[in-house]
């Protein structure tokens, strides 16, 4: 014998569950998205870029920046010089 108040029980669980990841996933990938490079200059202040980034200057290498493979990802946009650490600054 099926109980089909147990199987709606679990559907909706299932359809709960499966909309708040779906959700959560969304407005993570949001937040970390800036706009422009003063906008995650001011979270970051060194910029943003991949572990084993090395900064491409003649000068002295920016080496203080967040180091993050998801957030370079989300913000590879405003990587000006292609060295994968976007709005470096000393």
């Amino acid at each position: 014998m099926r109980c089909p108040i147990a199987r709606t029980v679990i559907a909706a669980l299932l359809l709960v569950g499966g909309a708040a990841g779906v959700a959560q996933a969304a407005s993570d990938a949001g937040a970390l998205r800036y706009p422009n490079c003063k906008a995650l200059n001011k979270r970051y202040p060194h910029g943003v870029g991949r572990w084993g980034a090395r900064d491409h200057t003649s000068g002295t290498p920016v080496t203080t920046f967040k180091r993050s493979n998801r957030l370079y990802r989300q913000n590879k946009g405003l990587d000006r010089d292609h060295d994968f650490i976007a709005c470096e600054k000393r």
